[in-house]
């Protein structure tokens, strides 16, 4: 496998790249780690060896820029297994996890176990339903005390193979357990934290036994042999528009409807019966973006403004760390449309503070980023986060 970056795709260029994304995906088994979006937005494509030579001749035939972004991807998978099974253990505290190495399903569950453990006063665990192979979604609730408190929620790892997201969010539930940061307390004096780690359970585990570029959901759609659904295109938020996919074997299949996965729709019921979400973040990777509604109108939001304010100070915020640099913007005009997406359904159920996080890096290892910048991604993304919780606390609505 290689993962080819293109470029200079303007107009016809443009449209024939996106043909590739639907009817010839399957046959030639492209898998677009980024894009098609807009004209100045490049495009990452992950293309096995076979299809390789096939590939590059319609490039270059039709005039289309590219460069090996990754020459051999099953190297860096093998790195990654070696580096996971050279630090694994089975930790007894939360104090000797190894919060800079990338862990099995049952590793986080244990870690979040071992979290509650730990503090009992302010770590709960609470299942908010099953995924489609039957494994629990488990949600972390920091809470200070009180029922029904104003909330902030924040997930990762929706799509499965964005394994830095999962890792961060370990990295945010120690933060939020352990930092005694007088504006933390604060925080947690005025709202709950909600944090789902493994939101896609079942993605997740496929993506350590069978594939590691596994995406979606694994449940079985009727009529098709593929498997699974985009997690990010099933919400009721402009379902089944421009931007998803109605084919099942579509990296972007939308789902045969709204909330048909079970791993949304515990979070659509859960959001629903709380009422009292103000701020929903939702974590993803790659390509170093601050995203919020919309993604399947160009509409503005209504507090477009106040929104891009937010983003502004949170990439300042993170940049000061490492001096990673963020672009920031609603989904449509800074990536590409998308519709079915979550934080489009969470800003139309009235939670203002809907944002979206894409972490490291901009696509020189892509899903495969290196262990050794868990903790730093994790650490420069804290700051974002806190930035938008503080604003969250201070700007009630």
């Amino acid at each position: 496998m290689a993962v080819l970056i293109l470029t200079d795709l303007f107009g016809h260029k443009l449209s024939w790249v996106k043909n590739l994304t639907s009817s010839d995906a399957r046959r030639s088994e492209l898998d677009f780690w980024r894009g098609p979006g807009g004209p100045d937005v490049p495009i990452d494509v992950r293309i096995p060896f076979t299809s390789l030579q096939a590939v590059k001749i319609f490039l270059e035939s039709n005039g289309i820029r590219y460069s090996i972004l990754i020459d051999d991807l099953q190297a860096l998978v093998d790195e990654e297994q070696t580096q996971m099974i050279s630090h694994h253990f089975m930790p007894r505290s939360v104090e000797t996890f190894n919060y800079a190495s990338y862990h099995t399903l049952d590793e986080i569950y244990d870690f979040m176990d071992l979290l509650v453990e730990a503090n009992p006063n302010l770590v709960s665990k609470i299942q908010i339903g099953n995924s489609y192979e039957g494994r629990p979604l488990n949600v972390l609730k920091f809470s200070t005390g009180g029922t029904k408190r104003p909330a902030i929620w924040i997930d990762t790892g929706i799509h499965s193979r964005e394994w830095i997201t999962q890792a961060s969010g370990v990295l945010f539930a120690k933060k939020v357990s352990a930092e005694h940061d007088p504006s933390l307390t604060s925080i947690l004096d005025n709202l709950d934290i909600f944090l789902e780690i493994v939101t896609n359970p079942d993605g997740f585990a496929f993506t350590h036994t069978k594939n590691r570029m596994w995406r979606k959901t694994r449940s079985i759609s009727s009529g098709s042999t593929c498997i699974g659904v985009d997690p990010n295109r099933n919400w009721d938020a402009g379902f089944g528009g421009a931007g998803a996919s109605s084919n099942p074997c579509s990296e972007t299949y939308r789902g045969p409807y709204a909330n048909s996965e079970s791993e949304v729709k515990a979070i659509v019921d859960f959001v629903k019966s709380h009422g009292n979400i103000k701020a929903f973040i939702s974590i993803h990777s790659y390509t170093q973006l601050l995203l919020y509604p919309y993604g399947y109108t160009r509409t503005r939001a209504a507090d477009y403004q106040e929104l891009d304010n937010i983003a502004k100070a949170a990439v300042a915020a993170l940049s000061s760390l490492y001096g990673t640099q963020y672009r920031y913007g609603s989904i449509i005009t800074t990536i590409y449309q998308a519709s079915g997406g979550t934080i489009d359904w969470t800003y139309n159920q009235g939670i203002k503070y809907s944002f979206t996080f894409e972490l490291r890096d901009t696509g020189r290892y892509g899903f495969l980023l290196p262990a050794n910048q868990i903790i730093p991604t994790a650490e420069e993304t804290w700051l974002a986060l806190m930035t938008i919780m503080e604003y969250t606390r201070d700007h009630p609505y």
